[in-house]
Order: structure tokens, then sequence, then C-alpha cells
């Protein structure tokens, strides 16, 4: 598995295909395998600076497609799944995001939590759309935070 991930890296190496790898890499990163997509975000406007807004703007929809496969994978296993048990802890989770509901996924751009929190929402059936909206923008000022503070950290660049 590691070679074909890492044939599909390089197949999609910056800058050659840019966008394109953004997208991809954004999309991949939000679903529940582990893959960061900040260094190629930050990587591909470090050496285009005139791409800012394109890059941040498909990092988004990437990011945010693949919080919505998240949302789906929840709700599939949600119909496999005849009743659940759960600690106490997971009980308290389930109720607090039913009680908050979509609004809880502006908190899909965390690590660790907030991929399975789109999973979550879609097995509890909240809104679709509601909670790809809420995806949206809590990975929108992600991405945009992060990248403007990296550029504002490392000005010249990560490779000195």
């Amino acid at each position: 598995m590691d070679a074909w991930i890492n044939h599909l890296l390089v197949l999609l190496a910056l800058p050659q295909y840019g966008l394109s790898t953004v997208l991809v890499v954004s999309f991949v990163s939000a679903t529940l395998l582990p893959m960061a997509s900040e260094p190629a975000v930050f990587g591909l406007i470090k050496n285009n600076p005139a791409l800012f807004w394109p890059v941040i703007a498909t990092a988004t929809v990437g990011n945010t497609l693949g919080g919505a496969l998240n949302w789906g994978i929840g709700l599939a296993s949600h119909k496999v799944v005849d009743k659940y048990r759960h600690s106490s802890t997971h009980l308290r989770a389930l109720d607090w995001l039913e009680r908050i509901g979509p609004k809880a996924c502006l908190l899909s751009w965390l690590p660790v939590v907030g991929d399975p929190l789109c999973a979550v929402a879609g097995w509890l059936q909240l809104p679709f759309w509601r909670c790809v909206l809420y995806m949206a923008v809590g990975k929108f000022l992600r991405y945009l935070i992060m990248t403007a503070a990296l550029l504002w950290v490392f000005p010249g660049g990560l490779t000195h």
C-alpha cells in the first residue's frame, strides 16, 4: 500500500499538477485516511503566490467533499447498525452532537476528531447540506488562517 501511495504522490507532485493536486490531497486528507493537505497548499502558494485564493478555494472544496464523504459513511453505518452500545462517554458525546446539531461541523477542521465528527453527523442523520455548509466554513477558515500565518512566519520559505 505504501508503494501505491508514494506512486500516487509522485504522479500528483507539485507544481506540475498544481490545483488538481491540492484538490485530491485535501479530499483524501479529510477522509478517515491519515494525510495532511497543508504542505501541498502551502507549497503551491509559496511557489506561485498569485494562486493564493484559487488554492484556498480548491483546498476548501476538496476538504469539504471529503467531509461530505465521511458524513455519507456515517449515514451508511447508521443504517447497518441495529442498535449501538456505547460507554457513557460516547453517549455524552453523541448527546452533545445532537444538541449542537450541524454547527458542530464547524469543528471538522480539527486534527484527530474533525473527520470522525463528520461521520458521526451522518450517522446521526443531521441535515446534510447544513453540515456541509458548516464544514466548508470551518475548513475555509483553517486554510486561510494557516496559510496566511505560514506566509507571514516563513516569508522566505521553509527550505532555508
